[in-house]
């Protein structure tokens, strides 16, 4: 029996560190469990991850380790994608192998301009190499970021060699009328498109989109995807309205560290505030600033502290 498609709320799990700058397995786990228990989905390695700063044999590692503490590899969505054709065929073939439901895709980024034809014939070779049936790739267009976009053209071309692998795209654009055109285009075809953020995760369910992979659902899951089941009931527009003043506050600061800053101090757990080179920390003015601006709104973690509490156990 084939399985299902992965929707609904995904987290690009953030990566704490230690001291050494290594990746901190126990703790990266107990986050992982933690948003399942919240209903969230679990896209490990992606913008959010500090993923680019990681090689592919501490990512292949961390997923091990994720999937060996029994954290249920249907739920995953880990991002494979790098510039070397090898290394996204590295990742996403043992990614595949350990049952995830799909592996999140960026293109090859560092050069610039490059075109469809280039896309189409890095992200075959992918498919070929891997050679799995298993195999579902959702494309990352973040072209804020990335600067090489995925085109219409490039995903109607991929869907028509690919039809079984080729299972949809994470829209981190910012631009929902193009996320939209996604959908409209697209989604019929069973390719199902996500949303970069929140922010229009009602509107996108609605008109028949997947969900949505936000940066801040690693602080507030359980909220996001409350608001992912209410979509088509009348509470539907006052729970989107809550979690996009959350993601409003998140917004005003640099949004990887500031989210370590939000998990440390929920978690009562400063290790939390390590980031790897180039980043650094958010100031502690600038935690204070935004824990005050949460907590204005009513936000909690719920149940967060005591899962970090078994992690340092």
């Amino acid at each position: 029996m084939a399985q299902a498609r992965i929707k609904g709320v995904l987290s690009p799990v953030v990566t704490p560190f230690k001291a050494d700058l290594s990746p901190d397995t126990s703790r990266f786990i107990a986050h992982c469990k933690w948003l399942v228990s919240q209903d969230c989905g679990l896209a490990v390695f992606g913008t959010n991850s500090e993923a680019n700063s990681m090689a592919a044999d501490e990512r292949m590692a961390l997923l091990d380790a994720v999937v060996g503490a029994g954290v249920d590899p249907v739920r995953m969505m880990p991002g494979t994608g790098a510039c070397s054709l090898t290394e996204t065929v590295k990742v996403t073939a043992h990614a595949t192998k350990l049952g995830v439901s799909g592996v999140l895709m960026l293109p090859p980024f560092y050069y610039k301009g490059v075109s469809d034809e280039g896309l189409f014939r890095h992200f075959s070779e992918v498919v070929q190499r891997v050679g799995d049936s298993r195999l579902r790739i959702y494309l990352y267009h973040i072209p804020p970021v990335a600067q090489v976009p995925i085109t219409h053209t490039l995903v109607e071309r991929l869907l028509k060699a690919y039809p079984q692998q080729i299972a949809g795209m994470k829209d981190s654009s910012d631009d929902w009328p193009h996320t939209k055109s996604m959908i409209d285009a697209f989604a019929k075809e069973g390719f199902d498109v996500f949303s970069g953020n929140e922010k229009p995760l009602v509107e996108n369910v609605t008109l028949g989109g997947a969900g949505c992979i936000s940066a801040t659902a690693n602080i507030n899951p359980g909220a996001i995807a409350e608001t992912y089941r209410s979509v088509g009931k009348p509470q539907a527009d006052a729970l989107q309205k809550k979690i996009n003043d959350v993601r409003a506050v998140m917004q005003g600061y640099v949004m990887i560290p500031a989210m370590k800053y939000v998990i440390a101090h929920y978690g009562a757990d400063q290790a939390w505030n390590k980031v790897r080179p180039p980043l650094v920390e958010v100031s502690e003015e600038q935690g204070r600033d935004s824990i005050a601006k949460l907590e204005a709104l009513g936000f909690t973690m719920p149940g967060l502290r005591q899962a970090m509490a078994r992690a340092a156990e």
